[in-house]
């Protein structure tokens, strides 16, 4: 049998909120991965592209990832990954410099072959290239063969690189695709049997993404022929989300008074405001969040208020607001690029003007047209809205699916076979902390609290 971690989206060197302890908190959760693999032994890790968050990481991102690669080589342990859009170049990758230092493998379309399983790679690809894609790999001669690749697949949501496209094209047989770039996990079987996942981000790149973030394992199991996907969760920074809906001649109090109820020490805090009630300034709850010990603090005030001149003006987090509004726009993967540089903390100001004119060159340079091409609609890739986490909008019910059942293309196959992943005490399951609310969960209350447990399995992502 071969086990390997299937994960991705690890977005190394993102200083979130501009704390740099955000940008910390990206680099431990790839470290606990890793920490996983090695206690558990694994046969391999495979990572689904954007280890990186941006195609410039700077130094200390890179030394912190050659740090964590270390350890999974020292422990005879093969890192397997591809290339996503977050971090591709024009030339080499930086996949490239990690595999001529013997710390990792990009795969590509010749097999690499980890026990029973030969493992292929197929890096981002633009929308605009897709179409001269041939989907030629060489053969292998193991029992099972798994397609790692990066892009937001049908037939999961918003997916715009049809998955059963690229099975039928191809000139190998895959048991599974692993899939990066979509931020909430998911699994799906093609028509042909083949299963279909996406193992999330190891960390929230948005605060749309309420779920916990963890990471999959796939067993190959050459004695029954079958694959199995299970799910583990990792352990993370806290993030809070204060959901208050104001009733008529309610205001800041009662704000305060739900802002009371949670533990914000160390945790992101996100307190939404809808509903009708009394106008106030942010600041006000801001100042108790970060008086509370909390690391970050946003306050979003969703409703909106007659301004005296007539205009409609609404209170809220302003660089959520300027995402919203980007979102909208449904600007080009060029354009949103540029946005990003000129908006990014880590572009100093002097440099802002010369970083996106080497941008626009490279793009011009890549002769890549679908670039320019305005968005089709306001998803993103890093789960910036309700519908940018898509790619599995249900999730399976059981902790694991296993292949070789007769199962359509359906989210919850019926009669999959289940276990669940425990850790050390034999614990599972995605609730809360300690200081968690008894039934919170995002989807059918307003207050959530994540990222507080170890484990979780399929069920919590239902």
């Amino acid at each position: 049998m071969t086990r390997v971690i299937h994960t991705g989206d690890t977005h190394l060197g993102y200083q979130q909120y501009h704390a740099p302890e955000r940008r910390q908190d990206f680099l431990d959760a790839f470290r606990a991965v890793v920490a996983d693999a090695i206690a558990d032994d694994v046969d391999a890790v495979v990572h689904a592209g954007d280890l990186f968050h941006d195609r410039r990481p700077e130094l200390v991102d890179i030394l912190g990832t050659l740090d964590v690669l270390r350890d999974l080589d020292d422990a005879d342990i093969p890192f397997l990954a591809v290339v996503g859009n977050h971090e591709v170049k024009r030339d080499a990758q930086w996949l490239d410099l990690f595999a001529s230092l013997g710390l990792a493998t990009r795969l590509g379309d010749e097999p690499v072959t980890v026990g029973d399983t030969a493992f292929y790679g197929l890096d981002f690809v633009p929308k605009s290239k897709r179409d001269a894609l041939d989907y030629a790999f060489e053969p292998h001669d193991a029992t099972f063969a798994a397609l790692v690749t990066h892009g937001l697949f049908q037939p999961f949501d918003y997916g715009d690189w049809d998955a059963e496209t690229v099975l039928e094209e191809s000139s190998v047989r895959f048991d599974a695709m692993l899939l990066g770039d979509n931020h909430k996990p998911g699994v799906r079987q093609a028509e042909d049997g083949t299963w279909l996942t996406y193992c999330g981000s190891t960390e929230r790149a948005s605060a749309d993404e309420r779920e916990d973030r963890g990471y999959n394992i796939v067993r190959f199991d050459r004695d029954d022929g079958e694959v199995t996907i299970s799910r583990r969760g990792l352990a993370t920074r806290p993030f809070r989300f204060v959901d208050v809906e104001l009733a008529e001649g309610e205001g800041v109090d009662r704000v305060r008074e739900r802002v009371a109820e949670y533990d914000l020490t160390d945790a992101v805090t996100i307190v939404t405001v809808e509903g009708e009630g009394e106008q106030f300034s942010p600041a006000q709850v801001e100042e108790q969040v970060r008086d509370a010990g909390a690391l970050v603090a946003r306050v979003n005030d969703r409703r909106e208020f007659e301004a005296a001149d007539g205009v409609d003006v609404s209170f809220a987090d302003p660089d959520e607001a300027v995402r919203e509004r980007v979102r909208e726009m449904g600007l080009s993967t060029a354009a949103r690029e540029l946005d990003e540089v000129v908006r990014a903390s880590k572009v100093a100001d002097s440099s802002v003007g010369e970083t996106v004119e080497r941008r626009v060159e490279e793009l011009l340079e890549a002769a890549d047209e679908g670039a320019f091409e305005p968005a089709p609609q306001t998803a993103t890739r890093t789960g910036a809205g309700p519908e940018a986490s898509t790619a599995a909008d249900r999730m399976v019910d059981s902790s694991v699916t296993t292949a070789g059942e007769g199962v359509e293309s359906d989210p919850t196959p019926e009669g999959a076979d289940t276990t669940t992943e425990t850790d050390g005490d034999g614990t599972a399951g995605g609730g809360g902390g300690d200081d968690a609310e008894s039934g919170s969960d995002a989807n059918d209350t307003p207050d959530t609290e994540a990222g507080t447990d170890g484990q979780t399995d399929w069920g919590d992502f239902a």
